[in-house]
């Protein structure tokens, strides 16, 4: 795990000094070969946030049309259209996108390569519930509000959206790459006109303990 998360931050810093926040995803995993242990985030499985989350009262208000951010190798996508949702789910590298539909060949969830720093059109206001695990934390501070401002977008009149993200506070320092985020760049989000409706900060179960914003967020049926 340590070696794939220096070279995941040897790429990401490599790209950067170029301009680049979202380039190095693609030779990552191309570089992994078809071998998931190769990506550091790539468990296998669903997020066990995500999880607890669908658990959760709240999981019983979002509608049906889902959409993934950062979709990696699938497992959060499957999940979802397991429990009956209609799921576009896009990833900015298109081996990781191709790897999924290799990986799920009967699958009904719609791969698609986007970027969330551009995101299509066609995407406003189209989706009930968006599911942001884990891509905010590795795009760096001079993109993340643009990011914030997109996934706000997506969200559909009486939508949701639910953000996992590691946390930290704003005197406590960044450190590497993946990047906490504080509370205060949340808000981004309701500047972009959504309304948070939940919020946790808490220690996950990983070994050692990883801190973790699970914040939800909705639009107003009116407001788009």
């Amino acid at each position: 795990m340590g070696a794939n998360r220096a070279r995941a931050r040897e790429l990401a810093k490599k790209h950067l000094a170029a301009g680049d926040a979202v380039g190095w995803f693609e030779p990552l995993y191309t570089s992994a070969a078809g071998d998931p242990r190769a990506i550091s985030w790539a468990d296998m499985c669903p997020n066990p946030n995500l999880l607890a989350w669908l658990a959760g009262s709240q999981a019983a208000q979002v509608g049906k049309r889902a959409l993934v951010v950062g979709c990696g190798l699938g497992d959060d996508a499957e999940e979802l259209a397991r429990r009956g949702q209609q799921v576009t789910a896009f990833d900015v590298a298109a081996t990781a996108v191709d790897w999924c539909q290799r990986r799920f060949p009967q699958s009904a969830v719609a791969y698609i390569v986007a970027d969330l720093l551009q995101p299509p059109d066609v995407w406003r206001g189209a989706f009930d519930f968006v599911v942001e695990a884990y891509t905010l934390q590795v795009l760096p501070p001079t993109v993340r509000k643009q990011a914030m401002q997109n996934l706000a977008v997506c969200v559909a009149p009486d939508g949701t959206l639910l953000v996992i993200a590691r946390g930290r506070e704003p005197h406590e320092p960044e450190g590497d790459m993946p990047w906490p985020l504080t509370r205060a760049e949340l808000s981004t989000l309701e500047l972009a006109g959504l309304t948070c409706e939940s919020f946790e900060d808490y220690l996950d179960a990983e070994n050692p303990p990883v801190r973790r914003f699970c914040a939800t967020f909705r639009r107003e049926s009116t407001d788009l």
